[in-house]
């Protein structure tokens, strides 16, 4: 078996049989190449169905001497372990060398999270005078209302907004759907840009249904939002270093704090384990020593 047409199959089982998103697929099979630049590497060249599991053990060391961070190196590895449960099932191997395989410990790295002021502020730092202003306060709105990703605001389309009962209808990872509420604030702002704004742009054929689109009328890129809250954190002169996905986690984060229900916090954001979601229970320093000054007996 040569790695082209392993990497073709496994590129199939994962379009077609785990329904996963274009993204999701290019991450796997960049991991995998990684995995093909080592077999060539070697003395013997080992294909797919030849490699054991002192070689991928080999493997795991080849990449931490590249300078991978463990976090990097267990998302390899995860990729690597999927490769080989879809040989084992397609029958092109017998026993599967990286069952036994044993993860790099990772340290979990708690996100940054934005403050509620911060929020206000970078929201208000948008100039609503500029055509793109009520756009742009209206995707900050909704990335913090509802906490969605990046891609999931980017393909969100107008057939799955239900503003009338304060839901939306989101897209996530592996095509599943979801459905998120969504507050007054992202409502309203929403409003204005499909309303007042919206219906005078000239939209591109096929770009119809998205909702948030450029001046040329077409949908915006990932690489644009990613831009857009770089400049207004320049704006404000917030130090912290964010992007899209930390309105994901403050959004998470100030739920739990407020009391939400954990399970409830892993619906909306589309986690498929309670134990991603457990990640944002992590509280501040300040806000811990208040509790144990005001409720402990002997603080």
């Amino acid at each position: 078996m040569d790695w082209g047409t392993a990497i073709k199959g496994f590129t199939s089982y994962l379009k077609l049989e785990r329904g996963m998103a274009a993204n999701s697929i290019n991450a796997y099979i960049s991991d995998l190449d990684k995995l093909q630049q080592f077999s060539v590497n070697e003395e013997v060249i080992l294909t797919p169905d030849k490699i054991k599991l002192a070689d991928l053990r080999r493997f795991l060391t080849w990449i931490s001497e590249l300078g991978m961070l463990p976090t990097s190196q267990a998302r390899i590895l995860s990729g690597v372990k999927s490769f080989y449960k879809y040989l084992l099932l397609e029958d092109e191997i017998k026993i599967n060398p990286a069952e036994l395989l044993e993860s790099p410990k990772t340290r979990r790295k708690l996100p940054d999270v934005l403050s509620k002021t911060d929020v206000d502020n970078l929201i208000n730092a948008i100039d609503l005078s500029k055509p793109d202003g009520a756009r742009n306060k209206a995707i900050l709105e909704i990335l913090y209302s509802c906490g969605l990703r990046v891609s999931e605001l980017t393909e969100l389309r107008i057939s799955n907004l239900y503003l009338e009962i304060e839901f939306i209808k989101v897209l996530g990872k592996g095509s599943k759907e979801r459905l998120v509420p969504i507050g007054r604030p992202a409502t309203k702002a929403l409003e204005i840009w499909l309303n007042e704004v919206r219906v005078h742009i000239s939209i591109k054929k096929g770009e119809e249904d998205f909702v948030f689109l450029n001046r040329r009328g077409s949908r915006l890129t990932r690489v644009y939002i990613f831009m857009l809250i770089k400049q207004l954190a320049e704006t404000i002169g917030l130090k912290k270093k964010i992007s899209p996905h930390t309105f994901r986690h403050s959004f998470a984060t100030h739920l739990v704090e407020g009391g939400a229900d954990l399970r409830a916090v892993q619906e909306m954001l589309g986690h498929e384990s309670i134990t991603t979601t457990e990640i944002y229970t992590h509280l501040d320093n300040d806000y811990l020593k208040s509790t144990i000054r005001q409720y402990h007996p002997r603080s």
